[in-house]
Parts: C-alpha cells; structure tokens; sequence
C-alpha cells in the first residue's frame, strides 16, 4: 500500500495525539575543526551547533516538555541548522504528546515545506489541519491533499515492490486516490464549496466504492433535497457499511436512510424492498469485471468453457451428438454442496459409457478465486469447469441447477435445487430417455 493499511485516510479519523514517542534527534558529531581562517572558523561553528544541539537534548532527559523547550530555543539561535528535518518532527511528536496541537500543526507544516514531495509528511499536516486548522487551514490542507494526488499519479510501476504484482500496485494507487478524495472532499465541505465537494466524492465512489463515499454523496443531496438522489445513496452507503473503522457508521446511515425516505413517501413502506436492491448494487460495483467470454454464441456446443480452477480450454464440440449433464454450482450454496455427491453418485452410474454421455460440474463463482481451495477440499471426480457465459445462455438463475442436454444441444430435462427423495433415480432415467432418442 502507498499510505498503509492503518493510515488516516483509510480511518478518515486525525491523530489525536496518542502517538508513540519518537527518539529525540541524535546530535551529529561535528568534524574537529582544523586552521585555515574561514573553513576553521565554520568548523568551529558547527562545533558548537553540535555540542549546543546535544546539551538541549541531554538537559532535557526524558521530559517531554523540557525537549520541546529546549528544541525551539536551538531553532531561535540555530534557525538554518541542517538538523531542522529531524528536530521539527521531534517538536510534532513532542507536541502531540502534550496535546499542544497548534505546535505540532506548525511544525507539520514546516516539515512539509522542507519536503514537499514527501506523502507522509503531506499526510500529516493535513491530518492536523482538517481536525484543528480554521479555514484557511483547510485550504492549505485541500491544496496538500491534491500534491500528493499528483504524487502519487506521477509514481511509474517501476517503483513498486518486487513482490507486489502491477495490477496489485495499480490497485493500491487506486484506493489511495479514493482515500485523498474522500479527505479533500470533506474539507470542500468544510469550506462551502459543495460542487467541489461532490466532484471528490464521486471521484472517490468510483476509484474504490466506499460507504463513507456514498454517505457524504447522500449528505449533499438531502440539503439540496434532492430525495431520490439522497434515497440511493443512503441505502448504498448502508449495503457498503462493514462495521470497520472508517466506514460509515450503519445505525446513523439508516436513521438517515428512513428520514429521506419518510420525507419522500411518507412512511417506509417499499424501504426494505429497495435497500435490498441497492445491496445487489452495492455487491456488484465491488467485484471486478470478467471479461466476456463466449459472447453472441448461441449454440451450447460452440462454447469453449476454462477446466477449474486453472486447467486448460474445454470445448464443448467434444460432446457434440452425446448427451450433456450439466451440474451448476457456487461455492457458497449450501445445497450445491449436498447435491454434489449425488450428482457424483450419478456420474458414476454411466462410468464406461462416455461416448454417449459427458457430466460437467459447471462453476458460476463471480469470485473465482474461491474456488481452487473448495475444490482441494471436495475433490470431485467430474470434470469442473467455468460457467463462461453458459450460465446466461442456458438462464440459469438458481442453484444447484442441473440440466440434460440432448445430442442436438436442446435441454431435454432441468431441476432446480436439491431434493434428496428420488432424484438421483429421476436423474438417471432422465439420462437413459435423452440416450435413447
């Protein structure tokens, strides 16, 4: 990740000043002086900056207060002093120790015009700014927060870590774009500026959806009443909520969601039916796209199907003028995973008659990630392959769903869900009659 895991921005929370102490700034060993008129008297110079920089430090010991003293008395007598990198942040670090939040928002600052390009240091001083800055603070915070967006765009794949693949470097660089829209946003709001406001909001819902997002979006849109608007994305930020730190926080979004809604129909009726949709839409934005494949095909035997979970092509054509048992399942149907040994039990019965029948578990998992390790564990003797657009062709809409295809590709029997009396008979008589004819 860019800006950590446990950054602010994923939190979109400031620092309250609980942050473990940081070292005090070693005083550098000065080089001896030695003679020679101008250079022995700047060797002598920086002598003496040492030897005053390591008294403050020393004189100080363990207190907190006394370093942070001592510290800005060197600054005052020393204020180009190479050393100023490292004694700013003891002074931040200090300060938030103290809870003397306008020094450390100084220091902050100071650190970020030392180093500009530096994402960390930008970080913090927004940090500070948003929650103790008035609001020419929260411009210069605002202004911090689109640096490090150019920062952060400006960083080639190059610079990732060697263990870190590029689509996972390029999607860290995403949720870390999110995350700064989502501040700068805020802070657009603090200032009045709800057009720019909304512009980072939607910005970040469409790097990375996010409830807190969604929130702020439905935030904007009841104070220009605009109901429907706020409606659909209250009850996205609810279906997003995941309890976690920096998420939006469920029970204050559906207070939210209710009053709107009331405001808009007058009771809540039809409410639980819509946020129920916008779970299905919410549960959608967060999968990536697979690519489409098979697509326009018409014909079940034209289609070229992936052997799970990361085995070579299957083509359909092999099964041409045979009778095609298809099983669809997910890994998270529970009933599929009842109906499975079944469906072996089935197979099994034909075991030797493959020229004339073919089984397919097909898999419909958006995730297909889950289903090397369910497969690990189950260990099927049928082929399993991906659904790869046969799902949609076929209308398969619940599982388990099995079908029989005939040797001419037409479905010659269905069943929908799992029903231990009979059905594996059925099943088999079913396969025997599509044999047949």
């Amino acid at each position: 990740m860019w800006l950590g895991a446990d950054s602010v921005w994923a939190q979109e929370k400031p620092d309250t000043g609980q942050t473990q102490p940081a070292p005090a700034p070693a005083a550098t060993p000065a080089p001896a002086a030695k003679p020679g008129g101008a250079k022995q008297g700047a060797a002598t110079a920086a002598v003496t900056e040492q030897q005053d920089l390591q008294k403050a430090i020393e004189q100080a010991s363990n207190d907190r207060a006394a370093l942070m003293h001592n510290l800005l008395d060197f600054l005052k007598k020393y204020p180009q002093s190479s050393q100023r990198p490292q004694i700013y942040r003891a002074i931040v670090e200090s300060s938030l120790q103290l809870r003397d939040f306008t020094t450390a928002t100084e220091y902050a600052e100071r650190m970020v015009a030392l180093n500009p390009e530096d994402l960390s240091i930008n970080q913090l001083s927004v940090q500070l700014l948003d929650r103790y800055g008035d609001a020419a603070g929260w411009r210069r915070a605002a202004n911090y927060c689109t640096r490090m967006l150019d920062i952060i765009h400006r960083e080639p794949v190059k610079g990732k870590s060697p263990r870190q693949s590029s689509a996972q470097f390029e999607k860290d660089k995403q949720h870390d774009v999110a995350s700064i829209l989502l501040v700068r946003g805020r802070l657009y709001q603090k200032l009045n500026e709800p057009q720019n406001a909304q512009r980072d909001f939607e910005g970040s819902y469409k790097m990375a959806p996010g409830s807190t997002a969604a929130e702020r979006l439905g935030e904007l849109a009841e104070i220009r009443k605009d109901w429907p608007t706020a409606i659909h994305e209250y009850a996205l930020a609810f279906a997003l909520t995941d309890g976690l730190q920096g998420s939006a926080s469920r029970p204050e979004v559906r207070k939210k969601l209710g009053n709107v809604w009331r405001l808009a129909h007058g009771s809540e009726d039809g409410l639980g039916d819509y946020v129920l949709r916008a779970i299905d839409e919410a549960m959608a934005a967060g999968v990536d796209p697979k690519p489409a494949r098979n697509k326009g095909l018409k014909d079940p035997m034209e289609f070229l199907l992936r052997k799970a979970p990361d085995g070579p092509a299957f083509a359909l054509a092999e099964a041409k003028g045979k009778v095609l048992v298809l099983n669809f399942w997910t890994t998270w149907c529970g009933p599929c995973r009842e109906w499975e040994p079944h469906f072996e039990k089935v197979a099994g019965h034909f075991l030797g008659r493959e020229k004339e029948v073919v089984f397919l578990e097909v898999n419909c998992d958006e995730d297909e990630a889950l289903v090397g390790p369910y497969l690990a564990e189950v260990k099927p003797r049928t082929t399993v392959v991906f659904a790869d657009g046969l799902d949609e062709l076929l209308h398969v809409n619940s599982f388990p769903t099995t079908l029989i295809l005939s040797r001419t590709g037409k479905i010659a029997y269905r069943t929908e869900g799992f029903d231990p009396e009979g059905r594996d008979q059925t099943l088999i008589d079913s396969i025997d009659g599509a044999i047949i004819h």
